[in-house]
């Protein structure tokens, strides 16, 4: 198993599973293993298609790749298929084992794909400074607890003339706070007991477009087409899981992030946002 840990990984590792036992922290790790089982060549190319458009890139050869929360591997396996040389973070040892069952499953002999076990928010576990050419953490950031320092940590590895591909939560005033309210609940309540928010948010978040989908004779439609409709791969059903248990969970507005990017010698070349509303406004900066 090429998986590397540290002492204090271990130990900041430690500290979130107990943060995650104590109902203050959601396991995204084990949400990723069950989206595993629905991984096939369509949703992987969905996310290698994901990387070229926002990167503007045909392919990722003889670039260094550092997938910071790389969660279910996914993005981690596009960016090596790509060319890339890949380097996996995460904390969380069900998404580490994620990544690294991918790593064995595609790439078992690759020496150019590596998964370590470490956090955005320590140093000592991050690689050198500027030592990468693309710094991917797509929707990870916001879940540190320290949304800002791990921006700064992130953005410290890129190296000059490289990139910075970010993608963060949407800061929607009340209803951002309403929604940190809705996660500190499902958080709180027994496993057993936590469909009683996910059902009501699964119904508010998709029930319009179901209505709709309905009327035009495919209730499902939209439901069913998630995952190969610009949504990288994703399913739409893990996703909700996702969204509704995120915790801890930060926002920010556009304006935001990019200013604290330009105060670190970023420029912008690529940005996709929510026009206002729910999800992850999507940055690509580019260190010159």
């Amino acid at each position: 198993m090429n998986t590397t840990r540290d002492a204090s990984a271990l130990t900041l590792a430690a500290q979130h599973q107990l943060e995650i036992e104590g109902k203050e922290r959601f396991g995204f790790g084990a949400n990723w293993k069950r989206y595993l089982n629905l991984l096939d060549e369509r949703r992987i190319g969905e996310a290698m298609a994901s990387l070229q458009h926002f990167l503007d890139v045909k392919d990722l050869n003889n670039k260094s790749f550092l997938d910071i929360g790389s969660g279910s591997g996914l993005f981690s396996l596009a960016a090596r298929r790509l060319g890339a040389r890949v380097h996996s973070l995460d904390y969380d040892s069900n998404s580490v084992a994620c990544t690294e069952s991918l790593r064995q499953r595609f790439h078992p002999t690759d020496p150019k794909w590596t998964t370590t076990t470490g956090s955005v928010l320590e140093s000592d576990t991050l690689p050198p400074r500027e030592s990468y050419d693309i710094v991917y953490s797509w929707g990870v950031l916001h879940h540190t607890g320290n949304q800002w320092l791990a921006a700064d940590n992130a953005a410290a590895r890129v190296a000059p003339g490289g990139k910075l591909f970010i993608a963060l939560y949407n800061d929607q005033g009340w209803r951002s706070k309403a929604w940190l309210k809705t996660k500190q609940i499902y958080n709180a309540l027994p496993a057993s007991m936590r469909w009683l928010v996910l059902w009501p948010c699964t119904a508010l978040l998709w029930g319009p477009k179901v209505i709709l989908d309905t009327f035009k004779g495919n209730p499902l439609k939209s439901w069913n087409a998630y995952s190969n409709t610009g949504q990288r791969g994703m399913s739409a059903w893990f996703d909700v899981v996702d969204w509704v248990g995120g915790l801890p969970f930060e926002v920010s507005t556009p304006e935001e992030v990019m200013n604290f990017h330009r105060e670190r010698g970023f420029v912008l070349t690529r940005m996709r946002t929510c026009a206002g509303g729910l999800g992850c406004n999507q940055f690509v900066f580019e260190r010159r």
